[in-house]
C-alpha cells in the first residue's frame, strides 16, 4: 500500500488541476497581474523525481532516463515554463508570463537561478496576453519567440535581450489566440517551421507553417502544412535532432488518463506546400511514469550522445508541479 500512495496523490494533484485548468486557460490569458512581491534573492531547489516510483526501470521506449527534478522557487516568476533551451548544465526557460528564467543545473539541492521580465516585446509587459511565450529557437546569438496571443514572431539579440526584428505574419493573424503558436523550429538549411497548437484544417491535422527564411522578416515568404499529431494529442513543442528529424512533443489531459504525453520523430526535410507532417512514436508518458503538462522540448550533445531535456508548464499553480526530465535518445 505504500507504493501506490505517491501515485494516488499525483492522480488527486491531476483532478484537481484539471478542474481549475478551464479558468486558468480562460481567464489567465487576458489577466493584468499586479507586481509580484519578490524575494531579495530568488533561490531554486531541485528534489529528484524518478521515472517510476514503483519500477526501477530507466528505459522508456527510445528513451533511456538519466535524471528527472521537481523544481521549487522562492520567487513568484518561477513557473508557467513552455519554452526551454538547455546548453550543458545551463537552462533557459521562457513562462508564458514573459519571465526569462537562467537556471544553472547542480547535482542535487540548491541551485543558481536569474528571473527577470522580457525587457522587449508586444504590448504591454504586465500583460500575459501580451507576453504569453509558448515556443522558442536558439540559433547563434539569437532567439525567436512566438507569442501566442498576438500570434507574432520577434527575434532577440541574447545579450541583452533587445528585440531586433518583429512580424506579425499574416497566416498567423487569425489563429485563435489560445491556440496560436505553439512550438517553432529553425531548420539546418535556415528554414523556420512554426506550429499552431489547435487551429485546424479540414483534414484534421492542425495548422503549420513553413518559412523560407526568417520568420520575424515582413519579406519571408510563408507555405502552409498540416501536422497530424497522435489521435487525441495536441503538439507542445518541437526540436530538431542533429541528425536533422524533428522531435514532437504532445500532450493530452483526460479526466480518466491525466495528463499523458507523446514524443515522436519524423522528417526533417524536404517540405512542401500542403504536406502533413507527422511522427512515430518512440516514448508514451503516461501514469504511473512520472508527468505533468509537459510543455518545453530541447535537444543538446553530451559526450557525443544526444540528450532529450522535457519540462512542464506548472499553470502558476500550487496543485501542479515544475518537473525536468532528462533522457539520452536510444533508439
Amino acid at each position: 500500500m505504500a507504493r501506490r500512495r505517491p501515485r494516488y496523490q499525483a492522480a488527486m494533484r491531476f483532478l484537481l488541476a484539471l478542474a481549475a485548468l478551464p479558468l486558468l486557460t480562460t481567464f489567465a490569458p487576458y489577466a493584468l497581474y499586479k507586481e509580484p512581491v519578490l524575494p531579495p534573492q530568488p533561490k531554486a531547489r531541485l528534489v529528484p523525481v524518478p521515472l517510476d516510483e514503483g519500477d526501477p526501470a530507466r528505459r522508456l521506449g527510445g528513451l533511456l532516463f538519466l535524471g528527472g527534478w521537481a523544481i521549487e522557487s522562492n520567487d513568484p516568476r518561477f513557473g508557467g515554463i513552455s519554452a526551454m533551451h538547455v546548453e550543458g548544465d545551463q537552462v533557459l526557460a521562457l513562462s508564458d508570463a514573459g519571465s526569462l528564467i537562467h537556471l544553472a543545473l547542480p547535482a542535487t539541492g540548491p541551485a543558481q537561478v536569474a528571473i527577470r521580465s522580457l525587457p522587449d516585446g508586444p504590448g504591454s509587459a504586465s500583460s500575459k496576453f501580451d507576453r504569453d511565450v509558448e515556443a522558442m529557437t536558439v540559433h547563434g546569438g539569437h532567439a525567436w519567440l512566438a507569442f501566442e496571443g498576438r500570434n507574432a514572431i520577434w527575434r532577440y539579440n541574447r545579450g541583452d535581450w533587445l528585440s531586433d526584428a518583429a512580424f506579425q505574419p499574416p497566416a498567423m493573424r487569425d489563429w485563435p489566440g489560445n491556440d496560436g503558436g505553439e512550438a517553432m523550429l529553425r531548420l539546418a538549411d535556415g528554414r523556420f517551421l512554426v506550429f499552431s497548437e489547435g487551429r485546424r484544417r479540414a483534414d484534421g491535422s492542425s495548422e503549420a507553417l513553413l518559412f523560407d527564411g526568417d520568420p520575424a522578416h515582413a519579406d519571408t515568404t510563408t507555405f502552409t502544412l498540416g501536422y497530424r499529431a497522435p489521435e487525441g494529442y495536441r503538439i507542445t513543442d518541437a526540436a530538431r535532432l542533429p541528425d536533422g528529424r524533428i522531435l514532437y512533443l504532445n500532450r493530452r489531459a483526460s479526466i480518466l488518463e491525466g495528463f499523458s504525453a507523446k514524443l515522436t520523430v519524423g522528417n526533417g526535410s524536404d517540405f512542401e506546400a500542403g504536406d502533413i507532417l507527422t511522427g512515430r512514436e518512440i516514448a508514451h508518458f503516461k501514469a504511473p511514469v512520472t508527468v505533468d503538462n509537459f510543455e518545453a522540448l530541447s535537444v543538446d550533445l553530451e559526450d557525443g550522445r544526444t540528450v532529450v531535456w522535457i519540462a512542464s508548464d506548472d499553470n502558476f499553480s500550487a496543485l501542479q508541479r515544475t518537473l525536468l526530465l532528462k533522457f539520452a535518445l536510444a533508439e
